[in-house]
């Protein structure tokens, strides 16, 4: 028999290898940026703290009150905002450019009409702080930062539906400058007014006439950054192709909002229930003692650097399993959405390798408090185990989100963090008389939980046709 292949017998060939790598050169290539932004967005906060210390303990303590407050109610907010995600991702795989930018302008007015009633609750929370127990120069403290902050949060919100657009649009690299730059003006912002022409005069620049406005002027400068972020964003939207055709991309659509609602709301209340069970542990580690509160800190502060890459690699794979849903390729959607969850797993394993080889080393460049230091070293070790599973579930979650299924995700984080989770933290933590480490070993046994779940749950709608929304 020759060796000679027939020409009617198919041979086999490198395209598919080939087209794996191509996708897997897409997804690294959004995730990169979108990781970056999250880092940044992280390092907003740090900066913020870090001014705040220079300013007094006082200042100190407000300021991360005040900004607990904000981040816990904005994280619904956007959440809400990011029903967008999987419909304009999936627009633009379906090659609706057109559908894609009416679905970002129904995306802005529904962050319009949500923030009206988080602000309402920010500020009720804002004016209860003594109610829990702050102490009344604190609580005053947290105010001025929380109101001068506060006209920030539309802005906020409208940042995030310009970013899902953009980056359902493959629009990666703009994205992570506009994000560099509201860092810079945060910084820049952020010293002189707080500091006034003190904090000129103290960098060797000449005096402005500047007051010093304390923590008021860090609220200011985040409300600057946020709207120096808004507009870039704003400019770059401009350069997206909207594509042919004659209906108004600009007009409210309420049975659109209504999507974007039903979308997001589990979204928000998601991300609520994972960062309201972490807060929840800070408090019962503060009750237990001052350096565990410290340790806890320290450890969580590693914990939630990684996982704000995580949470960019998460946005790239819902963004790639979004446009694969909707061009109808099957085979596509799963590979996008496994692909991130293996990237997203990668990561973390690499993180945790890291932590768990230098915990001590990585304490001490945060704290040198030698009764921090220990504990902070154990809760890393915690840590560096549950890294893995960290990343999975993000990653996941955001792969269900491509695919437009929010409500398992949502339902998944109560189950794993408030009835498995927690009560096993608990347990450890007091009945064991664990401490910090039993209540962290909880909360490990939560994110493994969660981890299974979302995966799974991928890994069984992966299998057939998704449809489209």
């Amino acid at each position: 028999m020759s060796d000679v292949a027939s020409p009617n017998v198919p041979v086999p060939d490198a395209q598919p290898s080939s087209s794996l790598r191509r996708e897997l050169a897409a997804l690294v290539a959004l995730a990169l940026p979108l990781a970056a932004v999250q880092l940044g967005n992280h390092l907003m906060g740090f900066v913020d703290v870090l001014y705040a210390g220079r300013l007094g303990k006082i200042s100190l303590a407000g300021t991360g009150i005040g900004n607990g407050i904000y981040f816990a109610v904005s994280v619904v907010g956007i959440g809400i905002v990011l029903g967008l995600d999987p419909l304009a991702s999936q627009a633009f795989g379906a090659g609706r450019p057109r559908h894609a930018r009416q679905s970002m302008w129904q995306g802005l007015y529904t962050a319009a009409l949500v923030t009206l009633p988080l602000c309402v609750l920010i500020i009720g929370l804002s004016l209860s702080l003594e109610r829990f127990g702050v102490v009344p120069e604190a609580a005053q403290t947290a105010r001025t930062y929380v109101f001068a902050r506060l006209p920030s949060l539309v802005l906020l919100l409208w940042a995030v539906a310009l970013r899902s657009y953009l980056q359902a649009a493959h629009v990666g690299f703009p994205i992570l400058l506009a994000t560099v730059l509201a860092n810079l003006a945060n910084a820049a912002a952020g010293w002189a007014l707080a500091f006034g022409d003190a904090g000129l005069v103290r960098l060797g620049l000449p005096a402005l006439g500047l007051p010093a406005l304390g923590v008021r002027g860090l609220g200011l400068a985040a409300t600057a950054a946020s709207g120096t972020q808004l507009a870039l964003f704003a400019l770059v939207v401009r350069f997206v192709p909207v594509g042919a055709g004659d209906e108004p991309v600009r007009r409210f659509d309420a049975a659109a909002v209504r999507r974007i609602l039903v979308l997001g709301t589990p979204i928000g209340l998601m991300m609520a229930a994972e960062t309201g069970v972490f807060a929840l542990a800070q408090v019962l580690i503060g009750g237990m003692a001052v350096y565990a509160s410290g340790a806890h800190q320290v450890a969580l502060q590693y914990a939630s650097l990684t996982f704000s890459v995580c949470i960019g690699i998460g946005a790239a794979t819902s963004v790639q399993v979004g446009r694969a849903v909707g061009a109808g390729d099957e085979a596509a959607t799963r590979r996008a959405g496994l692909m991130g969850i293996g990237l997203g797993a990668s990561f973390m394993a690499l993180a945790g390798v890291v932590i768990a080889a230098a915990p001590g080393v990585l304490a001490r460049f945060v704290t040198l408090e030698p009764e921090v230091v220990p504990m902070a070293v154990t809760l890393l070790r915690i840590a560096a185990v549950f890294q893995l599973f960290d990343g999975i579930q993000a990653v996941s979650a955001g792969a269900l989100r491509g695919a437009g299924d929010t409500t398992w995700a949502f339902a998944a984080n109560v189950v794993a963090h408030w009835i498995i989770g927690l009560p096993v933290g608990l347990a450890l933590g007091y009945a064991a008389h664990m401490g910090a480490p039993g209540l962290w070993w909880g909360l490990t046994t939560g994110l493994i939980a969660v981890a299974l779940a979302l995966a799974g749950k991928f890994v069984v709608l992966s299998r057939g046709r998704i449809a489209a929304l």
